[in-house]
């Protein structure tokens, strides 16, 4: 028995309709199911290959978050800084302090050296005899040698003898050479060793002036 039975030809015909509409709907919309299944298939294969296979060197990664477009501000200048004030690099020489040849370490100069030990010859003791025939010759190169600071602790006069020209004498080994030649390049004096019959004389610097003794300093 149908469920048609019972129902007219007209009623018959459209039941008949109905069916095949909704067979038609259902092939339809399966059809439609299994076409987007495929699709989404097909839309996740690309990103599971791109999740598994890592970037290789230098390129960038599709899936990364975009960086930001703001320029990065980074320091272009290469000029230093100039130093600061004061500082020994920078500061220009003093105007009419050359630079003194010779120096040596700690702040002295051959100069200075040659000052000290002429300050220090100076305490030797002079010991100054007349040998010419001019009165209170020996005085006066006694004031002449005082004035310029040196250390005269005798004035005679020298008569066992002639002396041919103003001297300085010394005894060798001692702190008297340097004195006496100190002595003699500022007064224009020769300098000589002792000789025999002053050998055995008092210490010091013995200046024998003659003739030829000028008063004046020639410094």
């Amino acid at each position: 028995m149908s469920i048609f039975d019972g129902l007219s030809r007209p009623m018959r015909a459209a039941g008949l309709g109905l069916i095949a509409v909704a067979v038609i709907a259902g092939v339809i919309g399966g059809i439609t199911l299994l076409g987007s299944g495929d699709d989404s298939e097909q839309t996740a294969q690309p990103s599971t290959s791109q999740e598994q296979q890592p970037p290789g060197d230098g390129e960038r990664s599709t899936s990364a978050q975009p960086t930001s477009t703001q320029p990065t501000t980074t320091s272009t200048s290469t000029t230093s800084q100039p130093p600061a004030a004061g500082s020994p690099s920078t500061q220009p020489s003093q105007p009419g302090t050359p630079s003194t040849p010779g120096a040596q370490p700690g702040g002295t100069d051959s100069g200075a050296t040659g000052q000290d030990q002429q300050a220090g010859a100076k305490w030797v003791g002079l010991r100054v005899y007349n040998n010419s025939t001019i009165k209170g010759l020996a005085n006066t190169a006694a004031d002449d040698f005082r004035a310029q600071g040196w250390n005269v602790v005798q004035v005679d006069n020298y008569p066992s003898g002639i002396i041919p020209t103003s001297t300085a004498y010394f005894r060798p080994g001692t702190d008297e050479e340097a004195a006496a030649r100190s002595l003699a390049g500022q007064f224009g004096l020769r300098v000589e060793p002792r000789f025999d019959g002053i050998q055995d004389s008092s210490p010091g610097v013995i200046v024998i002036v003659t003739q030829d003794y000028e008063s004046t300093a020639t410094s």
